[in-house]
């Protein structure tokens, strides 16, 4: 036979049998298929002696990552920088070093106790097609186990304990804290490297250390609220002024507990449903945070008052502007679906998470909203303080004491200056270190009076400070004296003497 013509028959034979296939799955009843697809399955296994294990990146309807497909993650990587062809690279430790996984469709082996396995990495994206206004990729990831049958309860007891364990520890290892965002009902992260710590924040060296207690308290209380039979969670109000140092107290509790921190924007979240899709997604050890609460969306019981008060004098729709009509359409997250968010029975699906709000004006918010058992401690930023000012003068310009410490406290006492004001003062103000050529540049804010001013080194002719809180400088502009005594408090020499004060 010429091999052409055993090409041809070898064709024929393929196509017949395609053709036979399709008849079959198209008029054949279901639960015939069924029935035949069932048992061919159970003969395939008498002939293919392997077991074969799959580990999903969620589970449910994706309502929350594995930590198996985490574990099983780490674990793999180590084996996967000498044995797959492609690899993914991720950036750990401040980007000191990196850490490789295998990419998609990629094979290694593993040995345990002698045993010899394999495992593979698969992704399996939707094909369906779908018009939304939140546009999102559906990729189902997954890991592949595969072993000999003779050595099941090897694998599946001491061998994948030993994954998860020694998975778990270098995930510990190489930990990254990250910040995330919302998008979508899907969080993108990226690294968080704050410096804040509360050995450097600006308040009360006393408040500081019941604060501190509180979050060490909260972290080590596992049994305790289980012993209770509460969800594992602790809500903090953090409000004041603007300036005050919110999200700064937010950095330092991170820092200090080693948490993650998930920064949801209310605005970009559709409606009640997807809300609690990304509280589910959220991890242990992380802390959720709403800043500006009050602003993000139509949720204090005030705000509906007056929105019912004015519903009389509503505009004509055809009057209405574009991007009022946007704003309309953007989120339906309600009141109620905020309060089901923080103490709800969703809530409880993650052990040791804080949950923070900030705000400016705390009287703006519903009572039911801030209540104890939902906001458990309430936090009050206020202005600086002379204890807070000396925290800055001492990170700022390494000073502990001063002659005109005994002024600037009197000043604090009588006039209102945030914590981030006070600071402002403190940055330094030159670009020569020399200090013969270097000029000094003041930046003044109180009263809504805003004037840059610079002083030569050489300079001598300063107007002294009386009784007075305020004073006309060169100028004749009326400055407020705190922003003057900060202001030569950094000067690089001493400028006053005690007779001047």
């Amino acid at each position: 036979m010429k091999p052409t013509d055993m090409f041809t028959q070898v064709g024929s034979v393929i196509a017949s049998v395609m053709f036979a296939w399709a008849m079959f799955k198209q008029y054949c009843p279901y639960n015939l298929q069924e029935f035949i697809d069932k048992y061919s399955k159970r003969a395939f296994t008498f002939i293919y002696p392997y077991i074969q294990i799959s580990f999903n990146e969620f589970t449910g309807d994706r309502f929350m990552r594995s930590e198996a497909y985490s574990a099983i993650e780490n674990y793999l990587g180590s084996r996967s920088s000498t044995q797959a062809k492609r690899l993914k690279a991720d950036v750990v430790k401040n980007s000191q070093s990196i850490i490789l996984s295998m990419d998609d469709h990629e094979e290694v082996e593993d040995e345990f106790q002698g045993v010899k396995l394999k495992w593979a990495a698969g992704k399996h994206i939707s094909k369906t097609q779908s018009v939304s206004f939140y546009p999102v990729t559906d990729e189902k990831k997954y890991y592949w186990l595969t072993f000999h049958r003779r050595h099941r309860q090897l694998i599946l007891g001491d061998y994948l304990n030993h994954v998860l364990k020694e998975g778990n520890e270098i995930k510990v290892r190489n930990r990254q804290r990250k910040l995330y965002t919302n998008s979508g009902s899907y969080w993108r992260h990226v690294v968080f490297q704050h410096p804040a710590s509360f050995e450097s924040l600006a308040m009360e060296a006393e408040r500081k250390q019941e604060i501190m207690d509180d979050l060490v308290v909260f972290s080590t209380a596992e049994e305790f609220y289980a012993r209770i039979g509460r969800a594992w969670k602790r809500g903090y109000l953090l409000f004041g002024p603007p300036g005050t140092g919110k999200s700064t107290m937010i950095a330092a509790m991170a820092n200090l507990l080693n948490y993650d921190i998930y920064d949801l924007e209310l605005t970009a979240v559709k409606d009640n449903t997807e809300l609690r899709k990304l509280l589910i997604d959220t991890t242990s050890r992380s802390i959720i945070v709403i800043e500006d609460i009050d602003c993000s969306l139509d949720l204090t019981g005030q705000r509906k008052k007056k929105k019912e008060e004015g519903e009389g004098d509503e505009k004509d729709p055809k009057l209405k502007l574009p991007k009022e009509e946007a704003e309309t359409k953007q989120s339906q997250v309600t009141l109620s679906g905020i309060l089901n968010f923080v103490d709800g029975l969703w809530s409880a699906c993650k052990g040791e998470r804080l949950i923070v709000f900030t705000t400016n004006f705390v009287e703006k918010l519903d009572p039911a909203l801030i209540r104890k058992g939902r906001m458990d401690k309430h936090i009050e930023l206020s202005y600086c303080s002379f204890e807070a000012f000396q925290i800055l003068a001492k990170n700022y310009l390494k000073l502990e004491s001063h002659h005109l410490f005994a002024r600037i406290q009197e000043l604090l006492g009588e006039t209102k200056m945030t914590p981030a004001e006070v600071a402002e003062h403190l940055m330094p103000k030159t670009i020569s270190g020399d200090a013969t050529q270097r000029k000094e540049v003041g930046r003044f804010s109180i009263s809504g009076i805003e004037e840059v001013w610079s002083l030569e080194t050489e300079q001598s002719d300063f107007y002294y400070f009386n009784d007075r809180n305020d004073y006309p400088n060169n100028d004749g502009i009326t400055v407020s004296a705190v922003d003057h005594l900060l202001s030569w408090l950094c000067l690089p020499y001493p400028v006053l003497s005690q007779n001047h004060l």
